[in-house]
């Protein structure tokens, strides 16, 4: 993504976990996770959407880590209907967390589309271990054709107006329940084209208040 972003690949539960590291100038504040969009339809790390995800948060001071799933570029295994997607992801965590000033530091997760859905999985097995995220950022969330779970109440939900890969009303269905307040993006679409610097001031000034 720039001058401060490192890619290798790290050892996963079925083989090795590709990742990319954005880091801010300085030492981070926080850490964050970005999961991007199915990867049988093209998602990466490289998504435009989860690298924007990606500057929010290290012009916020975070350290960003954005995994490619199973089968996705030098990542090991294939697809799994995100529930080895889930693991690999909970490990990249664990791995995160074992890093040199990173221990104690808070973790955000992020996610766009079909990275919702696998996040939504990821931070109620981390509220069950007593390890809970500081926050989670979904972006498209996929609940037109994923059972994404419920979600703490301070998640910061984004949509598109005009979303016609997960249409805004389905993304509304499954916040109601939670009363779960959404921000619509007026026409936007599943890909923000033309709106991605509004969809990162979003984020960082939602995480600034």
């Amino acid at each position: 993504m720039n001058a401060q972003t490192e890619r290798f690949t790290i050892d996963g539960p079925v083989g090795a976990i590709e990742i990319a590291i954005d880091r801010p100038a300085g030492a981070p504040r926080g850490i964050t996770l970005v999961a991007h969009p199915h990867p049988l339809f093209g998602g990466t790390l490289d998504n435009k959407v989860a690298q924007t995800l990606a500057r929010a948060f290290v012009q916020l001071g975070y350290a960003v880590v954005r995994p490619n799933f199973r089968g996705v570029g030098k990542s090991a295994g294939e697809h799994d209907k995100g529930i080895g997607e889930r693991d690999d992801l909970l490990a990249v965590i664990d791995w995160m967390r074992q890093q040199p000033g990173w221990e104690t530091l808070p973790l955000a997760l992020a996610g766009f589309s079909f990275g919702t859905f696998v996040l939504s999985h990821v931070a109620k097995t981390l509220e069950a271990a007593g390890t809970p995220a500081q926050r989670l950022v979904f972006v498209g969330t996929a609940a037109s054709n994923w059972e994404v779970a419920t979600v703490p109440a301070d998640t910061l939900v984004i949509h598109g107006e005009m979303d016609d890969t997960v249409p805004l009303a389905s993304v509304l269905d499954w916040a109601r329940p939670q009363t779960l307040p959404v921000v619509v993006i007026p026409g936007g679409e599943h890909f923000f084209h033309g709106l991605l610097p509004l969809l990162k001031q979003l984020v960082v000034d939602a995480w600034r208040h």
